[in-house]
């Protein structure tokens, strides 16, 4: 039996439809762009390039964060959530899983750009292929951990969709956010900032700018950055006196980092690899 639940002090019904329709419309266009990707490397034989598959591996990420998004959306419609505890538990695996494959993912897609642009080094098939498989594998044992017990899966402030739980705050989930924060955003931050500062001074060198160097890690930070900063103060104080409103919009953000991150690869010159 489905249960309906109220919606949280502060809502009306049509702000629910609105945060639903935002969901779907950037589900909608993140599916078409990161399709795109997919079917262009699937089709196109010039593009089946050792390097591509790591962007063939964000686009796989992202097209799994539009698939979260549509149910979040579902869900926002409704204004229930109807999967139930164990719906919730897997909506929350499965939403972590593909973000932080997909940050993993662009990290390495750095690393292969800056040996690329200022090494001159050929990226191989079978590193390519270890990478990938490495950042998926890296993303599942975080994502699993709080289905172990370390850290939690609960229902975001409307309960139409779930994430990870930051409402208690204790020494769990302060653990658990410090390590994830450390080696999936931190680390991966700091490898897109260094290996594109490189290839910026070596373009300032030569003259030839071929792409932006600062819009992946922009990009990276204005969409994460809002989520973290949540994270963070739900270790130090107590999240529930921030509006619910705001709690979700932090929530609902890191989602449009799925056609972001797409769009600045999209923009990189294919021929370069």
């Amino acid at each position: 039996m489905v249960t309906a639940y109220p919606l949280p002090e502060g809502f009306t019904e049509l702000e629910v439809f609105a945060i639903g329709t935002a969901l779907l419309v950037e589900a909608l266009l993140g599916f078409c762009l990161n399709g795109l990707t997919i079917i262009s490397f699937r089709k196109i034989k010039e593009l089946r390039t050792p390097s591509n598959l790591l962007v063939l591996s964000i686009a796989l990420a992202d097209c799994g964060i539009c698939i979260n998004a549509f149910i979040a959306a579902f869900s926002s419609f409704l204004r229930y959530w109807p999967y139930g505890s164990d719906g919730c538990q897997i909506h929350g695996f499965q939403g972590f899983l593909t973000a932080l494959a997909s940050i993993s993912s662009s990290a390495a897609v750095a690393w292969d750009r800056y040996h690329h642009y200022c090494t001159r080094s050929k990226l191989q098939w079978s590193t390519a292929i270890s990478m990938m498989v490495f950042a998926w594998l890296f993303a599942a044992f975080w994502s699993i951990m709080p289905l172990l017990g370390w850290g939690e899966y609960d229902y975001e402030p409307l309960r139409t969709c779930c994430t990870l739980d930051y409402s208690k705050g204790d020494r769990n989930y302060i653990t658990f956010l410090f390590a994830l924060s450390i080696f999936n955003f931190i680390i991966p931050g700091f490898i897109m900032l260094t290996a594109y500062q490189s290839i910026h001074q070596k373009f300032k060198k030569t003259g030839h700018h071929k792409f932006n160097t600062g819009l992946p890690l922009k990009t990276l930070v204005i969409c994460w950055g809002p989520y973290c900063l949540l994270c963070f103060y739900a270790a130090v104080e107590n999240v529930m006196f921030i509006s619910p409103k705001y709690r979700m919009v932090c929530l609902c953000h890191p989602r449009e980092f799925k056609w972001h991150s797409s769009h600045f690869l999209l923009s990189t010159p294919r021929k370069q690899y």
